[in-house]
């Protein structure tokens, strides 16, 4: 593909990789609107010039992933990709510069996403859905520390990019990325009034959860804080939409492969005529 402009629309939470040690899925709109998927990607690895913010405009060398059969999934041309920063597009005029890609293209049946992952001319793997109705939000406590196996892994790698440190250094040298003790999903209704669940793997919501956590010293405070914001805001006083993904292990395979990697959420337009004002 070459050089191409992205909108970086989404960043999940880093999970671990034999091979890179670290990895985020990144994804985000062309400039005619439709999807890509950027991996992979070691982003923490990546140098600080190099490293670029969700609802930001970079342009980025990729070329198809043969790796990844799904037809949005690219990689860039080099691990540690030269990106240039454009542009950040805000949220002002409640995201009015976000709203004309973001909602572009928006789907309302989630039988038919499924559908279209599943018939090989299409294999849909990214795509805006908007619930008819959000029911909660809902987590699951989940293992606290990464598979030991994968640590063992990545820190073996680790040694084979120091060749002089030991063991112990390097485990000093390399920062893990905290694991979420919780899973997190949403609960809501399609266009067919038939319920579901997917789980949320934004890292932003991950980022709210520690940084909650840190501040209180408490879990049970930083649930509730992440809740306040996922549900009560973002249901409650926004037009929420979920940036569903599939994932490359399970596409095929799972009845249902899609899970949450983002969200959008302006607020909620109010018609003129429901205005009401309370001056007592």
């Amino acid at each position: 593909m070459g050089k191409v402009k992205v909108l970086i629309a989404v960043k999940t939470y880093p999970t671990l990789s034999d091979k890179y040690d670290e990895l985020v899925c990144t994804a985000g709109f062309l400039e005619d609107g439709t999807w890509i998927r950027l991996y992979p990607i070691p982003f923490r690895k990546l140098s600080g010039e190099n490293q670029y913010k969700k609802w930001e405009w970079i342009e980025i060398d990729v070329q198809k992933n043969p790796k990844d059969f799904r037809p949005e999934s690219y990689r860039p041309i080099s691990i540690d990709a030269n990106i240039r920063h454009i542009a950040p597009v805000g949220t002002e005029n409640n995201w009015s510069e976000r709203r004309p890609l973001a909602l572009k293209h928006v789907h309302t049946s989630l039988q038919e996403l499924i559908t279209e992952a599943k018939d090989n001319n299409i294999g849909t793997s990214l795509a805006v859905f908007k619930p008819t109705k959000v029911v909660n939000f809902v987590w699951k406590a989940v293992e606290r520390d990464w598979d030991e196996k994968k640590i063992e892994a990545v820190q073996a790698h680790q040694m084979q990019l120091n060749l002089f440190d030991s063991l112990e250094d390097t485990r000093k040298d390399f920062k893990l990325v905290r694991k979420l003790p919780y899973e997190f999903s949403y609960v809501f209704l399609s266009d067919d009034g038939k319920e579901h669940t997917l789980m949320i793997e934004d890292w932003e919501l991950g980022m709210l959860y520690w940084n909650c956590f840190d501040s209180s010293g408490s879990e049970a405070e930083a649930l509730r804080k992440v809740k306040e914001k996922y549900f009560d805001y973002m249901v409650g006083q926004c037009d929420l939409h979920f940036f569903l993904g599939t994932t490359l292990k399970f596409h095929n395979i799972a009845p249902n492969p899609f899970i949450i990697i983002g969200t959008f959420y302006p607020k909620k337009s109010i018609p003129d005529n429901q205005l009401h004002f309370d001056f007592d």
